[in-house]
């Protein structure tokens, strides 16, 4: 048998996997135990405008928020990079998808955001 620690979504498992013959890790006899408890991670600050504009922009991926490289009433044009996620270890950023004014920023840097989460918000 082994033994793991793993974190899904913030909670932290002890899984115990036992080996048949060959070495390969057999599915049936997987035991977890129950969650040890996990540090909570701090409020992110609310803002002041939330969801303030018409357009929304959001999350593609589940990451962290990694800079901020716009700010509310940033003229922007379509392409623009508003903010950056780190997803899976990659910077990625989230562009403007139109021309337009920053409403809102929704976040803050070192945040964690899921897929579909409201990063920002645009006018038009």
């Amino acid at each position: 048998m082994k033994s793991y620690t793993i974190t899904v979504n913030g909670n932290v498992y002890d899984v115990t996997v036992e080996e048949n013959g060959a070495g390969a890790a057999s599915a049936a006899p997987v035991r977890a135990a129950a969650p040890a408890a996990a540090p909570v991670p701090a409020a992110a600050p609310a803002p002041a405008a939330g969801g303030a504009g018409s357009v929304k922009i959001e999350a593609g991926a589940a990451g962290k928020v990694f800079s901020i490289d716009a700010k509310v009433g940033d003229a922007v044009k379509r392409g623009d990079t508003i903010l950056v996620l780190e997803v899976m270890k990659m910077e990625t950023p989230v562009v403007a998808p139109e021309d337009g004014t920053v409403a809102s920023i929704d976040v803050s840097a070192g945040q964690a955001v899921e897929a579909g989460a409201l990063l920002a918000t645009m006018n038009n």
